[in-house]
């Protein structure tokens, strides 16, 4: 019997931080430690932060702060449940690069209306205790899955450098260095999975191993919600309405300072090319369901819409008179 293992190497991050009041970060509520009512501490109590505003950029940051991988979604309207205490936090401003969300900006808005119906939820992309490596360090050993409570050993036979990519990048590990097989970290003592596994190596950042497995029959992990995007009404697959798909439904954007940085992520997560113009009043016709977001705050060098900043999800008084479109080059 042959047994696969990894071996991660941890690419070094520069970390900044500064003394200012001790504030941790807990996520309540969800499938794990990973989602759930974003609380955080302050001043010994715990307390909830409001969903005005709440978006991507914000969820990066608590994610990051957890080591819990990339933002799957950014919540509001109290998606966990209504936590208790004080609410900390009316209007955080986040850019998306703190590495700790103390280190964010906030306001009061006095015309939002705070209270635990409005409480901010998190999903991030890592599910933890999933995957693990068994060995020297937590980066280089001999891959294990949890299926049904119980640990496994992975089959070298159905494992390949493509796969290693996945596992590392699931366990924030950086990039795979070595791809070892017969046991070389010792066999040990687990039952044996053999199912073939088909990562590409190429997969979204919030892809998890999991989702490797059995690609023929398209099995994705069910929390993550996966955000895809789409160009309705144009002439090409790279020209046309923008359209989001979240929590299972297609919805338009608003094109409140839509421009040329927000039309280039679309570009770039359809490989469509480079931007060519950025439209709006329903250039390309009215689209229908709901409008999903507004006020985005691209950089343009976001590899998807759902990396940037917003003014939050399903929170715009926008109608369909107002889609947004996208012109891409399509090369």
């Amino acid at each position: 019997m042959i047994f696969f293992l990894s071996l991660c190497v941890i690419l070094p991050t520069l970390v900044s931080a500064r003394l200012i009041n001790h504030v941790n970060v807990r996520l309540v509520g969800g499938h794990s430690r990973c989602a759930g009512r974003v609380e955080v501490l302050h001043r010994g109590q715990w307390g909830t932060v409001c969903d005005a505003a709440w978006d991507m950029t914000e969820a990066a940051v608590v994610c990051r702060e957890l080591d819990c991988g990339e933002p799957v979604d950014a919540v509001g309207g109290a998606h966990f449940g209504p936590g208790s205490g004080p609410i900390w936090t009316n209007h955080m401003i986040c850019t998306g690069s703190e590495t700790t969300l103390r280190n964010c900006g906030s306001v009061n808005l006095r015309d939002y209306d705070c209270n635990h119906d409005t409480d901010a939820g998190v999903i991030c992309s890592v599910n933890p205790d999933k995957v693990r490596l068994v060995g020297s360090s937590r980066c280089s050993g001999r891959l294990e899955i949890l299926h049904d409570q119980t640990w496994m050993s992975v089959c070298d036979a159905v494992f390949d450098q493509q796969d290693a990519e996945v596992v590392c990048r699931e366990l924030d590990c950086g990039a795979p260095v070595q791809v070892l097989g017969a046991a070389a970290f010792d066999k040990g003592d687990t039952q044996m999975w053999a199912q073939e596994i088909q990562c590409r190596g190429n997969e979204l950042i919030n892809f998890l191993l999991i989702d490797c497995l059995s690609l023929s029959f398209s099995l994705f992990h069910p929390l993550l919600d996966v955000t895809n995007v789409r160009l309705v009404g144009g002439n090409s697959p790279c020209a046309g309405r923008v359209e989001v798909l979240h929590r299972g439904q297609w919805g338009t954007v608003c094109d409140i300072f839509w421009d040329m940085a927000d039309a280039a992520v679309v570009c770039r997560e359809l490989d469509c090319g480079e931007p060519v113009d950025a439209l709006g009043a329903a250039y390309f016709g009215q689209g229908s369901g709901p409008v999903w977001i507004s006020v985005l705050k691209c950089t343009g060098k976001e590899s998807t819409l759902k990396n940037c900043g917003s003014a939050g999800w399903n929170k715009t008084a926008c109608t369909h008179n107002h889609d947004a479109g996208v012109i891409c080059s399509g090369e």
